[in-house]
């Protein structure tokens, strides 16, 4: 086959693939992430019934992944340093990383320290957002919202919305036992001048 003829076959699947993902999805996305079913991959992976993982994310070493998992693209999770957990129902936000070791102390010292390892843990019902990074070490508490951009480098509590670089409490979340959430930011009516009632 030449050149010329695999392109055209290559175009017109990839043609066909947009079409039915826009008409089902309203998206349009890359060949590579047409030709895969997310739903299979995390299934090949051992993660929990209904997850889901972009063809366009990568895990390294020991990552366990629960149930009702959405990890989006552009997403590393590393467990090569003592294992990544993530709980049931989470979110993993596009450009997410997740880590469980760092090269600084080797870096830094020419090679005379050794990489640092310890396991990572997010526990259930957590949203993780777009482009944060979790370092090696951490545990995130179920129930917990961390805003998009944030480098978390120490634990966060259950029930915690924590933001920033570093990371840090910015407020609670609330779960009604009729399921509604309440996001309930700390002192940020004060700071934006607004009475808080």
């Amino acid at each position: 086959m030449n050149s010329n003829r695999a392109r055209t076959i290559i175009g017109d699947l990839y043609q066909s693939l947009r079409a039915v993902m826009r008409s089902r999805w309203d998206r349009d996305l890359p060949l590579e992430e047409l030709l895969f079913d997310r739903w299979e991959r995390a299934r090949s992976l051992g993660f929990g019934d209904e997850s889901s993982a972009y063809h366009m994310s990568y895990f390294y070493g020991d990552v366990r992944v629960g149930a009702h998992v959405w990890i989006g693209p552009f997403t590393l999770i590393d467990g090569s340093g003592g294992g990544v957990s993530i709980g049931d129902y989470c979110v993993i936000s596009a450009g997410v990383h997740i880590y469980t070791h760092d090269t600084v102390a080797w870096a830094v010292s020419g090679g005379r320290s050794g990489h640092e390892l310890a396991p990572t843990t997010i526990g259930d019902f957590t949203y993780i957002g777009a482009q944060s990074v979790i370092a090696k070490g951490v545990t995130i508490g179920a129930h917990s919202v961390i805003g998009a951009n944030s480098f978390v480098n120490r634990d966060v509590a259950p029930y915690t919305v924590a933001a920033g670089v570093p990371c840090h409490t910015i407020g609670r979340v609330k779960v009604s036992a009729d399921g509604s959430v309440e996001l309930i930011y700390d002192g940020v009516e004060r700071a934006l001048g607004m009475d808080p009632g």
